[in-house]
């Protein structure tokens, strides 16, 4: 099955989501969205969201090397198109653990 697309639209993708959910962890992105200014249980409690949400975003991670890294995915692209759909379906879902664990916390 040919999707009719270059495997790198999914790749940056992938990339865009990745830069998304780690300026919102890392950059203070959530906590500025989420958590008024000087709220620190706020931000322990963002904190904890972005743990739970950092075990999906670890998934998409691998499974976006796993596409290009493993050669099975390579030369068949029903495998890469199932690794990269996963990698695109756990940032959908770790983003989306992100955004509903702040509007909870917030």
């Amino acid at each position: 099955m040919r999707l009719g697309f270059s495997p790198m639209i999914p790749t940056i993708a992938s990339f865009l989501l990745a830069a998304l959910w780690g300026l919102s962890v890392f950059a203070g992105w959530g906590i500025a969205a989420f958590c008024g200014p000087g709220s620190p249980q706020c931000e322990q409690r963002l904190e904890a969201v972005a743990g739970v949400s950092g075990l999906f975003a670890v998934l998409a991670a691998v499974c976006t090397a796993a596409a290009w890294v493993i050669p099975a995915a390579r030369r068949d692209q029903r495998v890469f198109t199932l690794y990269m759909g996963s990698a695109c379906a756990a940032w959908i879902v770790a983003e989306g653990v992100l955004f509903l664990g702040g509007l909870l916390v917030g």
